[in-house]
């Protein structure tokens, strides 16, 4: 249960008052080398009562644009020395996949798939358990900061289960001019979250081992969006330029996949528009020979895509997501674009 604003949120043993910030490291285990690994948490406590959200990156030790996207907001000192309620600031979730630079786990295990986890299971389900004791259930709300995986891109876009009002509200808050209605799967942390009834977004965008600026960018402006609208902030402490807030649900998305291998020549590129059997992109052989076409299947806008031109069979190319009115979208993409710049 969050805490009251007369009380002290206790994490990683460490009592944080209201009115204080506090830096916190949850001990998970330890390498083979009894090296401690502690998961780093800042909690920035206002003085009045209010919501509580927790911001997390890395869950994947590779998808390092939310991390990023962390620190500038906890530089925002402006807008955090009067929030209503408190945050909790979760850069690195997987610390042993970030210190090796992988995105799973020693064991090879997707720690997305581990949750709620247990105490006496595998080392994903003992940190999901962690996290879900320590964070997850002393808040309100969440926001979990992905990118694609490696040499794989996606638009900046939020993916929410939308059939809530009240998180459809909070996914059209943060921004992004794409949200896609996405089921919860098991294992994932959304899934646990929804089942302790707390609503969480979770932002998409990028590609994993790179910092991309608009990326960051977008993310920054969606969380404070995000506390701005479950009135953690004041609209007029929000020092970031204004837009045109148009934002698309998708009705349903699709990827199209390699249907030979040989190297890739991509037509469209993110955020385009593509129509029914459009060509997306080209496959040829190592002479340029034996060209074959790559073909929407339905009239959509690219979110994602693989950005290895070295493909085999089967190969996710092109992930698209369907709407009501594609162009409108493609505009609104190039829009928000143009804002971050």
């Amino acid at each position: 249960m969050p805490a009251s604003m007369t009380e002290d949120i206790v994490i990683g043993g460490v009592s944080i008052p209201p009115g204080k910030r506090k830096r916190v490291g949850i001990q998970v285990a330890k390498l083979y080398d009894y090296t401690e690994m502690t998961i780093p948490v800042e909690v920035v406590r206002g003085k009045k009562d209010g919501p509580v959200l927790f911001v997390s990156a890395a869950i994947h030790g590779d998808e390092i644009n939310g991390i990023e996207a962390i620190k500038r907001l906890l530089a925002r000192k402006t807008i955090l020395s009067g929030i209503r309620g408190t945050l909790i600031a979760v850069p690195i979730i997987n610390v042993f996949g970030f210190h090796q630079i992988v995105r799973y786990l020693p064991d090879r295990r997707d720690l997305n798939r581990c949750f709620p986890g247990s105490k006496l299971g595998s080392l994903g389900a003992q940190i999901a358990h962690i996290f879900m004791r320590e964070i997850v259930e002393k808040c309100t709300h969440g926001i979990d900061l992905h990118t694609g995986p490696i040499h794989r891109t996606n638009l900046p876009q939020i993916r929410a289960s939308t059939d809530d009002p009240e998180t459809e509200r909070l996914a059209l808050a943060f921004g992004v001019p794409v949200v896609l209605n996405s089921n919860l799967r098991d294992g994932s942390l959304r899934q646990a979250a929804a089942d302790k009834d707390i609503r969480m977004l979770l932002f998409e965008g990028g590609e994993a081992l790179r910092y991309e600026e608009k990326v960051i960018r977008s993310a920054m402006r969606g969380i404070i969006s995000i506390m701005n609208a479950i009135g953690m902030i004041d609209q007029e402490k929000i020092n970031i330029r204004q837009r045109k807030k148009e934002v698309f649900v998708a009705r349903s998305s699709y990827w199209i996949r390699a249907p030979h291998s040989g190297s890739l020549r991509i037509r469209k590129g993110l955020g385009a528009m593509v129509n029914k059997d459009e060509v997306l992109g080209i496959i040829s052989d190592t002479f340029g020979q034996g060209k074959i076409e790559v073909r929407a299947r339905e009239t959509g806008v690219v979110i994602g895509m693989n950005n290895l031109p070295l493909i085999n069979s089967g190969d996710a190319l092109f992930h698209i997501a369907t709407f009501e009115d594609s162009k409108a979208v493609e505009e609104q993409v190039e829009f928000f674009d143009e804002t971050l710049e």
